[in-house]
């Protein structure tokens, strides 16, 4: 069951105001993770409490970073079901986690952030982690 599109607006505007974009669609999935252009992170949004007061903080904090992947975007678990299901089936090796996060260069998962690598992780911590993982695997893409 979805939930409330009205409840949620909020949550995804969070994210989009980031330059982030949404992806609704099973087609806006696989356009973009079915023909991957550089470095993509994947944000899995979630309206549970880790994704508010975790997981969209650190996400905000570690695009602010001077390194940062090429293309960012967003699915929204209990929403979007058919986006999430599509977007997860391209790391689907890892367990689904809502949130979670997953870095990706030419359809290859290079780092994933479950939702217990989230919980009782400050945004700070994970923003941390984030910006060590752009560092390492976000160049300046031509």
């Amino acid at each position: 069951m979805a939930y409330n599109p009205a409840v949620v607006q909020p949550m995804r505007e969070e994210v989009t105001r980031l330059g982030v974009t949404e992806l609704t669609t099973v087609a806006e999935v696989d356009a973009v993770l079915g023909n991957p252009k550089g470095t993509i992170l994947v944000f899995v949004n979630s309206v549970c409490g880790c994704a508010a007061g975790n997981a969209r903080p650190a996400l905000a904090a570690a695009l602010r970073h001077g390194t940062v992947p090429t293309t960012v975007v967003s699915v929204f678990a209990g929403q979007d079901v058919d986006a999430v299901a599509r977007a997860r089936s391209y790391f689907n090796e890892y367990e689904p986690s809502s949130p979670s996060m997953a870095l990706m260069r030419d359809g290859e998962v290079l780092h994933f952030i479950h939702r217990h690598q989230i919980e009782g992780r400050t945004p700070e911590l994970i923003a941390e982690e984030l910006m060590a993982v752009f560092d390492q695997y976000c160049e300046v893409e031509a």
